[in-house]
Formats: structure tokens, sequence, C-alpha cells
């Protein structure tokens, strides 16, 4: 089993930055493609961002693409987005995931274990 636990999340007005983090337990994170996705309210639940397991390799939703970055730490096991130049229509609840997939995949159904949540708001 994998226990996921984000945070970093906050309120923050346009064009501001706010860092999320994914800390992992129970296993190592280095076996899993992991994932960020988010839910706004009365949306279903979206891809945002994908890293490998090695970590060179990522995959941005087009949203997203050049504002945020996702990055890993294998020894902290631990995962980060960097979210830069925020907009209003970013605000939703970020969840973090990992997939023991073979392929990296955006699709929420491939990823096994997901954390609570953060809740990222930005203000106009």
């Amino acid at each position: 089993q994998v226990q996921l636990v984000e945070s970093g999340g906050g309120l923050v007005q346009a064009g501001g930055s706010l860092r999320l983090s994914c800390a992992g337990s129970g296993r190592t994170l280095s076996s899993y493609v992991m994932g960020w996705f988010r839910q706004a309210p009365g949306k279903e639940r979206e891809f945002v961002a994908l890293i490998n397991w090695s970590g060179p390799s990522t995959y941005y939703a087009d949203s997203v693409k050049g504002r945020f970055t996702i990055s890993r730490d294998n020894v902290k096991n631990t995962v980060y987005l960097q979210m830069n130049s925020l907009k209003p229509e970013d605000t939703a609840v970020y969840y973090c995931a990992a997939s023991s997939t073979v392929v990296p995949a955006s699709n929420p159904y491939e990823y096994d274990y997901w954390g609570q949540g953060t809740q990222v708001t930005v203000s106009s």
C-alpha cells in the first residue's frame, strides 16, 4: 500500500505562485509514475501533469504547459508541483496519484493510489 499526503495549497492572487508537495509512505514512490490531477466544483477530475519513474520525462495538460512544473525527489519520496502565473481557472482541489502502469498515462483510472487533496484558490 502507498499512502500519499498533499500539502502546500492555499489562497493566492492571480499571477502568483504555489508549490504543492506530495509525500509518500508505505512504499518507495520510485516504482510509480506520479501524476497530479485537479477537480473544480461541478467538474470532472482532470489531468494536470505526470512524471515517470526516474524523473526526466514529464507530460503536461495544455492548460498548464509553460506555467506548471512537476518534479520528484526519490530520496525524499516526494513529488512536487510548482505552479506559476496562476489563474482563477486553476482553482480546484489538487490530488497527487501513483500509477504502476507500464506506460505513463493521463487517465485517472490508470492510477492506483490517491491522496486526500489540497485546495488551491486563485483570486482575480
